[in-house]
């Protein structure tokens, strides 16, 4: 789980998920590419899965993204890795859509999906409460995720370095 942080200034502190080291280094050398490519970078990680390092990158487009953007985007960033090698040692590349019920890890997340209904859970209860659901309105200037739980209803007003994982939550019509 990833905490989310909405201040470039705040420190490496543990609190805060940014694009920093191995992803910041591979975010700034393919975000051109990704975009010639017709898409966005919503998210990369590069992360240790059993014996297997793993280049993660996660896009998005208007409209979505589906497999052959996929394809096409790990076409088009896999000679650039080449080329660059930001990476020491082996890894292995996966190119995906963040899906519809796509966590939010980046302060730019934040705007992309006001107007959503997400689901936030709590690192520790506020309120007496761990888990806030409702729509997104936005953050505040305090670095706040302002979640309205129904209609009409004021804002919950949640701490961004409190919420241990937040996630956009698709309504399938049940």
């Amino acid at each position: 789980m990833r905490p989310l942080l909405f201040s470039e200034e705040k420190g490496a502190d543990g609190m805060k998920k940014e694009l920093s080291g191995v992803a910041g280094k591979v975010y700034e050398l393919l975000l051109p590419v990704v975009r010639d490519a017709g898409c966005d970078i919503w998210d990369i990680d590069f992360v240790k899965e059993g014996t297997r390092r793993i280049l993660r990158i996660t896009i998005d487009a208007e409209g979505g993204v589906g497999i052959d953007d996929c394809e096409r985007v790990h076409h088009a960033v896999d000679p650039v890795l080449d080329e660059a090698d930001p990476i020491d040692g082996a890894y292995y590349l996966e190119v995906s859509s963040p899906g519809i019920e796509r966590e939010l890890t980046l302060e730019r997340h934040i705007p992309a999906c006001i107007g959503e209904k997400v689901e936030a859970r709590l690192y520790a209860p506020q309120d007496g409460r761990r888990v806030f659901a409702g729509r997104l309105v936005g953050a505040d200037d305090e670095g706040r995720v302002l979640i309205c739980e129904s209609e009409g209803s004021e804002p919950c007003r949640l701490p961004a370095d409190a919420i241990a994982k937040m996630k956009v939550i698709y309504d399938f019509g049940d």
